[in-house]
């Protein structure tokens, strides 16, 4: 049987192209490694299903149920389990009967859910503590703790599906049974001919408080927002963008004719829709006019969020081109628009929520303090992401809160009483992985940082909600989690609640990725990434390398977390590396912003420095002939090093890829890209460069891809045939973005194989046809 770290022959491969010699990898004793075995293949193709059995009291997801109580959930050996925390006793003990809620919701739904596999992640516990709360799909449950009978109170049938469409246009609504009721419970207000409509709750006025309205330019009921007074009303009205539409076939369904549909995608350049706010003076029952020259061109507006005297209402204007992201005031009184605050940028305003904070709105981080009396908001107007702190009332900066080279990754809490928030960031110790995020608590005036999390680790707090306690899960790609319980007033550890055991998984021979930084291209920024090592590793021995990457600007991707997850390459003898680059995210503003009308650029400047340190640094680290896969921005980036960089990728498999940024969904591509749609289009498209092609490529789409338009790949392919181009091109049917399933891993893997290592796949048909017999004469049996 073949064991990985044995030779690598070096073996003449006869194709139609002509013959490519492979290099000998993994020097053995022998001079020469035996060809891979079949069981090799399936070793690497069910790695991560063997090895998912295989931890104990894995924990993650702490959310706190009352101030005194938090839940997490633990895995052993795949089955998963809710444990609640008494904070004030440290007692532990079950969170809820698990099988007896899963019998239960299987008898009210007609559904076989498990008790270790429950689908859900948080729930709520009702006032009483009498009911558990919680959402499967678009079903709320409820569910008795004494008896378990559970019922399901609301289903909305109607509810969009999110992932089936890009629409930014909200719907005309005109249904009479849509009714929004002022808080003082004097008025009623609904949609009628695309209008707003007014009724006293005595029914003697009846009156429509505007008349601009109409199908291509309509009032939104879902918009309607009462000032707390009742003396105002204001909601967005709508000119609807341009329908795009994209067809979908359906070929292989579970009856004997195919299917079509077509989804909503507005496209780069496309017409968006302009929602305008419009305000309405109650007692006289006219339309107040709103100056439109702040926010004449809306990529997306906020919510309406009145103030709680009632002085007036907020919005927060993401301008088209993502240039200009602004916090806009309108007088309830007079309808004046002003600027509050103004966060502008030569390339891109990262609007990004600061997601650790579930109070935040809008899509950056705001946090209004006495009721606007003072703002806390997110900006990288200094180069990193930090907290400043804004007069309310006049919009003038009172300081800047947190302060250095180093990055805000969330809000936790803002206390106002003590005037202290806490937050998560990396970057701050410069003696650890700066994407390692830590927790730390600071004053308004940005005195008194203190750091909450000292192990060198990935950490993410959850704090209690009156203010009493946090929790802390942290880990490492080499140190599985843990849960510990602190005091807040004095950080003391109370309780070391939860700790991963990983024995037996190690003992089967997971071992964890290797951390490794370089110099990037500008010599003095480091560039992090991983080492998937392969199994059976041995130093004395040479590996072929073939790097998965993702290069999307909005996040960085590199594992930080401790993960059992096992590259299945590494089953067949591949190192297998994961970096952040230049143009991702959560570093600096200048690391980020190398990706601006430049997607082309995935940071290879930076890889593939990174990669020949790393061969300077182990001698078993081969680049003569390297891979590269990825899956969506990944698959244009897989793509995009052999167009580009042919002199160091040898090899890639792009799964799903966006090739042309034009052809993608307008939000994600207009973000990094710009708008209006420049040459930058062009320049990076993969399609327009298919004729550099150099290397081996295979081309991954789905049928009904529905995240990446699918005649993305098809364009290519068709620009790649009229280049003279030879791929291989894997049509799914059926399937959606990213193509899962063991068919295209399967191909994955065959693919590197054969043109890195030189050897011949298994032959999957005859094994197939084997297993089949093997199988019938069982039966028979």
């Amino acid at each position: 049987m073949y064991k990985t770290g044995a030779l690598t022959l070096a073996l003449l491969i006869q194709g139609a192209s002509g013959s490519v010699t492979a290099r000998a990898l993994a020097n053995g004793p022998n001079g020469a490694r035996p060809p891979l075995a079949l069981s090799d293949f399936e070793r690497a193709l069910t790695i991560n299903d063997r090895y998912g059995g295989l931890t104990v009291n894995v924990p993650e997801g702490p959310f706190w149920l009352t101030p005194d109580a938090f839940v997490y959930s633990r895995t052993s050996h795949g089955e998963q389990q809710f444990m609640r925390i008494d904070a004030g006793t440290s007692l532990k003990r079950p969170a809820f009967d698990q099988a007896r809620l899963a019998a239960a919701l299987n008898e009210a739904s007609h559904k076989s859910y498990q008790a270790g596999d429950l689908p859900f992640e948080r729930f709520e516990l009702t006032e009483d503590g009498r009911r558990l709360d919680f959402l499967i799909e678009q079903v709320r449950w409820s569910c008795d703790v004494a008896s378990y009978a559970c019922t399901s109170t609301t289903w909305d049938v109607d509810a969009p599906d999110t992932q089936l469409s890009h629409d930014y246009t909200p719907p005309a609504e005109n249904s009479p049974d849509q009714r929004s009721v002022s808080p003082d419970g004097k008025w009623i207000a609904s949609i009628k001919n695309y209008n707003v409509f007014l009724r006293s709750k005595d029914r003697l006025q009846d009156v429509a408080l505007s008349r601009d309205g109409s199908e291509g330019n309509y009032y939104v009921f879902s918009t309607l927002s009462w000032s707390p007074d009742s003396r105002h009303l204001a909601a967005y009205r709508v000119r609807p963008g341009y329908k795009r539409e994209i067809p979908y076939l359906n070929s292989s369904t579970d009856q004997l004719q195919r299917e079509y549909s077509t989804m909503v995608y507005p496209k780069p350049g496309d017409v968006l829709p302009l929602p305008q706010p419009v305000l309405f003076d109650i007692a006289s029952q006219r339309q107040v006019a709103i100056d439109n020259a702040l926010f004449s061109n809306p990529f997306e507006v906020s919510s309406l969020q009145w103030w709680e005297d009632g002085r007036g209402f907020t919005f927060e204007y993401n301008q088209r081109g993502h240039q200009l992201y602004r916090l806009v005031e309108v007088d309830a009184a007079t309808g004046r628009a002003r600027s509050l605050i103004d966060e502008t940028s030569e390339t891109f305003v990262d609007y990004r929520p600061l997601v650790a904070d579930q109070e935040a709105t809008g899509k950056t981080f705001r946090h209004d303090v006495d009721d606007g009396k003072e703002i806390i908001w997110a900006s990288e107007r200094d180069g990193h992401e930090h907290l400043y702190l804004f007069d309310g009332r006049t919009g003038a900066l009172k300081n800047q809160i947190t302060r250095g080279e180093y990055v805000v990754r969330g809000v936790n809490h803002v206390d106002p009483v003590k005037r202290q928030i806490w937050f998560e960031a990396s970057g701050l110790n410069p003696r650890v992985d700066p994407y390692f995020v830590h927790a730390y608590r600071i004053g308004f005036d940005g005195k008194g940082l203190t750091a909450l999390t000292p192990e060198p680790a990935n950490h993410h707090i959850e704090l209690s909600p009156d203010g009493r306690y946090y929790v802390d899960l942290w880990s490492r790609i080499d140190l599985p989690p843990r849960i510990v319980l602190y005091r807040a007033s004095d950080h003391a550890k109370l309780m070391q609640v939860e700790a991963a055991d990983i024995s037996e998984l190690v003992a089967a021979g997971w071992q964890p990725p290797l951390s490794f930084h370089a110099k990037g291209r500008d010599g003095k920024t480091d560039i992090w990434g991983v080492i998937h090592l392969p199994a059976n590793f041995d130093p004395t021995k040479k590996y072929p390398v073939v790097e998965n990457i993702y290069a999307g600007p909005h996040g960085s991707f590199v594992p930080k977390s401790f993960s059992k997850w096992t590259e299945p390459l590494t089953q067949l003898g591949f190192v297998v590396v994961q970096i952040d680059g230049m143009g991702t995210n959560n570093r600096s503003r200048a690391f980020h912003d190398v990706a601006w009308k430049n997607l082309m650029d995935a940071g290879f400047p930076d890889r593939i420095l990174w990669h020949k340190a790393a061969a300077a640094r182990y001698p078993w680290y081969d680049i003569s002939n390297v891979g590269i896969f990825g899956t969506s921005a990944g698959g244009q980036s897989a793509l995009g090093a052999l167009l580009f960089h042919p002199e160091f990728y040898k090899v890639a498999v792009a799964n799903s890829g966006c090739y042309d940024n034009r052809i993608d969904k307008l939000w994600w591509n207009e973000q990094w890209m710009g708008w209006p749609v420049g040459i930058e289009y062009s320049q990076s498209s993969a399609v327009d460069n298919a004729h550099r092609l150099q290397g081996k490529l295979m081309i991954v789409v789905g049928e009904l891809d529905h995240n990446v338009d699918p005649s993305s790949s098809f364009q290519l392919a068709n620009r790649l045939i009229k280049a003279g181009k030879d791929f291989d091109m894997v049509y799914v049917p059926g399937a959606d973005h990213g193509t899962p399933g063991t068919y295209t891993q399967r191909k994955l893997l065959d693919f590197f194989v054969h043109n890195i290592l030189g050897q011949t796949p298994p032959n999957w048909n005859a094994t197939l046809r084997r297993d089949n017999q093997d199988e019938n004469a069982r039966q028979s049996r």
